[in-house]
């Protein structure tokens, strides 16, 4: 190996932040400038240009951080939820049922607020300097709905509170306004959420609110939740959100106005499309399930994980 080559291994290798979980993954966070430096110390020097080609033959470009180690403990059941939903969207795949997305993206401030990304403009957008919530003029709670069979999503805008009320409200909104018409002749529909938050499979009251909801349309609701510390396996988090947020981005949400016309760019080259809604009112926290529903529960959990899975049935009284 010539001497520079030597020289910049030997560079690289000794400043390295790579991963010691994974053999053979190394970066670097020295700049082509550093590197540089370093080379001529040791008698090979070049310029920043040809620093660049070593990277490049070395398979060191440009990288981020990556999200994809779980938090927390595994739960021992962790890959038998992922087998069983699996199996349930190829159950639903080929029926006139649809299959549903949901999650709720962060919360966002209305005000003069900077927000990270940037926008084309002709001059400086002055925000405040501090993200005090005192000086926001409201919020922004979006609720999201991935329709995996038509790769369409849905997003509805609160300004109260992210609860299992107000979850269950953007899902009877996008069915009332979209969901029953695409699907005429659906009898169930296949609901796929994290374990946590507003849809959270440890409270009651969601699955109350579910029931109510279904009773109202008629329809079941298939119910299935990701493992603890999952969240980004479930769909809406890499098909639909990503696109949000690029559309989002650099903007200062100083009206409602603003959030809501940029969401009207939200569509990609395979097809992706978004509807959106503005749900108004308040949604109270400190909520629990009703001693009636507690007493006599119209759930229908599955034998085998029902801590996950469970049917709501519609109940016509």
């Amino acid at each position: 190996m010539p001497a520079l080559e030597e020289n910049f291994v030997a560079i690289v290798t000794q400043q390295q932040a790579g991963d010691p979980m994974h053999e053979g993954v190394t970066w670097t966070s020295l700049p082509r400038t550093e590197i540089a430096r370093r080379l001529a110390d040791r008698g090979t020097p070049v310029c920043a240009e040809t620093v660049g080609t070593l990277l490049a033959r070395f398979g060191l470009g440009t990288r981020q951080l990556v999200k994809t180690q779980t938090m927390g403990p595994d739960d021992p059941d962790r890959n038998a939820q992922f087998e069983r939903i699996a199996e349930l969207r190829a159950q639903y795949a080929d029926s006139p049922n649809p299959i549903i997305s949901m999650d709720t993206k962060k919360k966002e401030l209305l005000g003069n607020f900077f927000r990270v990304g940037s926008a084309y403009g002709n001059g400086d957008n002055r925000v405040y300097d501090h993200d005090f919530a005192t000086f926001a003029t409201g919020r922004v709670i979006p609720h999201g709905l991935y329709d995996l069979k038509r790769n369409v999503g849905h997003l509805t805008l609160g300004n109260s509170h992210d609860t299992s009320q107000f979850a269950t409200a953007s899902f009877a909104l996008w069915w009332n306004r979209h969901g029953a018409a695409t699907y005429p002749a659906a009898n169930s529909i296949l609901l796929l959420c994290d374990g946590g938050g507003s849809n959270s499979s440890r409270h009651h009251i969601f699955k109350e609110d579910l029931q109510r909801l279904a009773n109202r349309i008629g329809v079941a609701i298939r119910v299935a939740h990701y493992p603890p510390y999952c969240s980004k396996y479930n769909p809406i988090e890499h098909r639909l959100f990503p696109h949000i947020t690029r559309a989002w981005a650099g903007l200062a949400f100083r009206t409602l106005e603003v959030v809501t016309d940029a969401l009207r760019r939200v569509w990609t080259s395979t097809g992706l499309k978004l509807t959106y809604a503005v749900l108004k009112g308040e949604f109270p926290t400190g909520r629990h399930a009703s001693d009636s529903f507690l007493a006599a529960p119209t759930i229908k959990y599955d034998n085998d994980l029902p801590r996950w899975n469970y049917n709501v049935r519609p109940v016509i009284n």
